[in-house]
């Protein structure tokens, strides 16, 4: 006996239906003065059919934990569809790369685009999806629809117009790319993306750039506070080749995301560690000492030495998502182990007495500066 196929009740956001009520009268009757309709004899408002936002389709409820994703695991026809992984977005088309290494251009489903959900767009790069090949005879390209995306994990992502922008999915370790000069570091983007990437248990490398142009030893407080609480420092120059080999030892084999702000050489770092990338590189505006984008949307990239590495647009503004004031002492690893000394159970470090942490940050124990991030956060300054 075949397996009955399971349903179940999806949210669709507001525009999935038609209108409710008819607004064409005017032009209606001038066709023809409604003769041809039937007399409603009655009407009844329900929370059913068109006048309702929840439907039911094929598919099964799926948990995702704190994963962004959808809550629904659609199903589809195995025989037309088959796997691939998003390489990159260009508007409302993705560029997803076949099992057999083939590209495709693909739209996404309706149904996928009218899910209520969270996210500013429903697919990323680095997700796997289940596409199905469409024909076409007039252009040469290969073209597909996308009716599935599969259970995420390792995901980037930020909060962008009020609501969830994934960056990169499906990611096991980022590299914090920052500058020690033109443009000037920025620490404090960096805590932001330290807490993004413990939150989504992914392996976090902070990576400072262009030490050629200043004196390393200045970079030292910094390098020994992330270093302490267990993170892996690397200073590197991409224009001495400084480091070099030791970045793409740390990439080898693994599935990367490099991210930071515009001109902290993301893209010349990934040319110097595989030359056949080729990617486009710009200098630093004299006049503001800002970076020229040149990266528009985030690409995923196989390495000669192994693995992916998806290459992102500069970052100006990294608000979190999903992370609530009360919750940031515990994505501070160095604040952790003083938070259950303070005499008050509800401390929020910032004012009381009695509060481990501030005597920590008075005796030396905690840098003066990573207390000043958690301030800035805990008061829900996260952008």
């Amino acid at each position: 006996m075949a397996k009955k196929k399971q349903k179940t009740r999806a949210l669709f956001r507001k525009n999935r239906s038609t209108r409710a009520r008819q607004t064409d009268w005017t032009r209606r009757f001038e066709e023809h003065g409604f003769e041809e309709e039937d007399t409603l004899t009655g009407e009844r408002l329900t929370g059913k059919g068109e006048l309702t936002r929840r439907r039911t389709v094929r598919g099964s409820e799926l948990d995702t934990g704190d994963e962004p994703g959808f809550d629904i695991y659609l199903e589809v026809d195995s025989a037309v569809c088959q796997s691939g992984r998003v390489l990159s977005m260009h508007g409302l088309a993705s560029t997803v790369e076949a099992e057999d290494g083939r590209l495709f251009r693909c739209a996404t489903r309706r149904l996928l685009k009218t899910l209520s959900t969270a996210q500013r767009h429903v697919v990323a790069a680095g997700d796997r999806v289940s596409f199905r090949v469409v024909e076409n005879t007039d252009t040469n390209t290969n073209e597909g629809i996308i009716e599935r995306v599969e259970p995420r994990r390792g995901s980037i992502c930020r909060t962008s117009g009020g609501r969830q922008q994934i960056i990169v999915t499906n990611v096991d370790q980022v590299l914090i790319i920052a500058s020690a000069a033109e443009p000037r570091l920025k620490p404090n983007l960096i805590d932001r993306l330290l807490i993004t990437a413990d939150k989504s248990r992914i392996r976090p490398v902070v990576c400072i750039n262009k030490i050629d142009l200043v004196d390393p030893a200045v970079l030292q407080p910094l390098v020994g506070v992330y270093s302490q609480m267990g993170y892996s420092v690397l200073l590197l120059s991409a224009q001495s080749g400084f480091g070099i080999d030791r970045l793409r030892r740390a990439l080898a084999g693994r599935e990367n995301v490099v991210t930071g702000q515009s001109g902290v050489g993301k893209s010349s770092l990934l040319n110097a560690i595989d030359p056949s990338l080729d990617l486009r590189v710009a200098s630093v505006s004299a006049e503001t000492e800002k970076g020229r984008p040149t990266t528009s949307t985030a690409r995923l990239l196989p390495l000669s030495c192994g693995g992916y590495v998806v290459d992102t647009p500069g970052i100006r503004q990294f608000q979190l998502w999903d992370v609530i004031a009360e919750e940031v002492a515990g994505f501070f690893r160095d604040l952790r182990p003083y938070v259950s000394h303070c005499r008050f159970p509800d401390c929020t470090h910032t004012h009381e007495a009695a509060c481990a942490v501030k005597d920590a940050v008075a005796d030396g124990r905690l840098d003066q500066r990573r207390y000043e991030s958690y301030c800035h956060l805990r008061a829900g300054d996260f952008g």
